[in-house]
Order: C-alpha cells, then structure tokens, then sequence
C-alpha cells in the first residue's frame, strides 16, 4: 500500500481485529435480549463499527452521528457541532457509542450530554483508542480497544486531513 510506506506501525491489522472481536463478544454478553443500537461517530469509527457489528451474534440497529471539533486541525477546537443527526430516535434504546479515538474527551462529553436528552434506556461508550494524558475532562469509557501515548494516529478509519482513513492498521506519520 502506497500510503503504509508514510507510516510506522502502531497497531498491527491483526492486533486490531483480535481486539475488536474481543470487544464485540463483551458487547454481545452484555446487551443480550436487549434493543441494541450501535452509534458510530462519524468519520472516523466507519471502519471500526462495521468491524464491531459482524463479532456481536444479536439484533443490533445501527446508527450514525456526524460531530466536528477539529476541521482541518490536528488539534481540538473545543467547539462541536452535529454535522449529521441520528436517522431514528433512539428514545428507550440501549445505545452504545462507537467512537475512534477519546483524545480530551470534549467531544465525547457534549454528545452524552446531548443524548441523555433524547431518553435513552441506557448509553455505554466503546472507543477503539483513548489518550488519557490528553484528557481535559472525566468521560466513561465502558469498552476500550487500546490505550495510546500521545502521538497522532491515522489509519482504520482516523485521518489527517481526510487521508489515511483505508490504511488497515493504526500508524504514526513518520515525518509528522
């Protein structure tokens, strides 16, 4: 892949998918006869929820909301805006966030604000990475994937400057 060659590993496609099913298993015990959605945060988690919901064996729905804090940054402006709302309420629905990265957790805050208004049974967070050194406020994270330092990633779906999201795995810019 043409791309790979700008980046070193971090996190190996195949570290990647063990761990995703890992995550989706848990979900399933979890959430079993239950009405589940899955709630991909645009862009970034496309990939991994696709993943996620072929490893969990029940009914599931899923969803998509659209949030933007960075732009074209590679830092958070602090300032969200729903860019794409859910398709179908989610009122009484057990809901489980699917996120990317939680990085200062701002952006993950302002949407479990947000949905708590909109009645849910119940809403848990899985995120595939999370940077506890960057965080600028508490956020439960009910199923992780993998704790990171703080680099920039890109790959399985994280971009910079909306490239690198196809690269299967997670990687650093070597000159970045």
């Amino acid at each position: 892949m043409k791309l790979a060659g700008d980046l070193e590993v971090l996190l190996s496609a195949e570290k990647i998918a063990a761990r995703v099913k890992e995550m989706g298993k848990q979900i399933e015990r979890d959430y079993d006869g239950k009405d589940l959605v899955l709630l991909g945060v645009l862009k970034g988690s496309f990939l991994f929820i696709s993943d996620l919901a072929r490893s969990i064996d029940l009914p599931l729905a899923v969803d998509f909301i659209g949030l933007s804090s960075y732009g074209e940054a590679t830092e958070s402006s602090g300032v969200v805006k729903i860019t794409s709302d859910v398709s179908k309420p989610i009122e009484k629905k057990h809901v489980v966030i699917v996120e990317d990265i939680v990085d200062t957790g701002l952006t993950m805050r302002y949407l479990l604000d947000n949905l708590a208004t909109r009645r849910p049974a119940s809403v848990k967070l899985c995120t595939l990475l999370h940077k506890p050194s960057r965080a600028r406020t508490r956020i439960p994270i009910d199923y992780l994937g993998f704790e990171i330092e703080d680099r920039y990633v890109v790959g399985y779906g994280l971009d910079a400057a909306d490239k690198y999201r196809n690269v299967p795995f997670i990687g650093v810019l070597r000159n970045g």
